[in-house]
């Protein structure tokens, strides 16, 4: 995505491209043949969601074609991770590639382990003790729970962020929220839940064995791959460090 004098403007393909991806089950498809893919356009072409669809069809109100909607039912559907992942921007992880991302972005710790070790903040705590017992909770209820806003603990978004860029949570579902009236209004909200909760400890901790600079070396390797000779400072401008 791109800003000209004030205005988004989306990369993309052509409406009538033949390789424009269709339906979430197709980008799907593709998440798991490439691995991981961050939703917005960056430095690297071709390396995102934008760049497979058409750019009329982004917020169109049309779930079966609105890549927007496509984020929610995909992380719904539990068979990809979706989160803020990537420099604190959204994208997908496949299966199969999220343990490599667990290892590297956890430096092979567990939370607790983490946080006894003190590379964790007391503000990060509070958010993880919310799901010791395999909870799912949206956004403003992690928010009220944990003790953040006015008075309280300060830069929530950031937080949260983090805990997903280490895949310590991942969305699991996206819902409007209820009126007095239960009626539902204003824009979808993200549900959060661990990893282990969605894929089980021993899949999503199964590249615990190897040293986490192998796994981040395994992830580059492999975007270098498939895009071309990468230089590092551009992979880790878009994955994060």
């Amino acid at each position: 995505m791109d800003v000209e004098n004030g205005v988004f403007m989306m990369r993309g393909v052509d409406y009538n491209d033949p390789s424009r991806i269709r339906s979430a089950a197709k980008l799907e498809e593709y998440i798991n043949k490439v691995g991981f893919l961050p939703l917005f356009a960056n430095n690297i072409p071709g390396f995102s969601s934008e760049e497979l669809t058409a750019p009329q069809d982004w917020w169109c109100d049309i779930p079966e074609r609105d890549p927007w909607s496509w984020r929610e039912q995909i992380a719904r559907g539990e068979r990809i991770a979706y989160g803020k992942f990537f420099a604190g921007k959204a994208g997908y992880i496949s299966l199969e590639w999220l343990p490599y991302f667990v290892n590297w972005r956890r430096d092979g710790y567990d939370f607790d382990s983490l946080y006894e070790d003190g590379k964790a903040q007391h503000r990060s705590k509070k958010i993880m003790d919310l799901f010791l017992n395999e909870k799912r909770l949206f956004s403003y209820e992690i928010k009220k729970l944990a003790g953040f806003g006015k008075n309280g603990e300060k830069n929530f978004p950031g937080v949260l962020t983090k805990l997903q860029e280490q895949i310590y949570l991942t969305a699991c579902d996206f819902r409007r929220r209820n009126n007095a009236k239960g009626e539902p209004y204003g824009m979808t909200v993200a549900q959060y839940t661990m990893p282990e909760t969605l894929w089980g400890y021993d899949k999503v901790t199964s590249a615990y064995s190897e040293e986490p600079e192998e796994s981040k070396q395994r992830i580059y390797d492999h975007v270098k791959k498939l895009y071309g000779n990468i230089d590092d400072k551009t992979i880790e401008s878009i994955l994060g460090v």
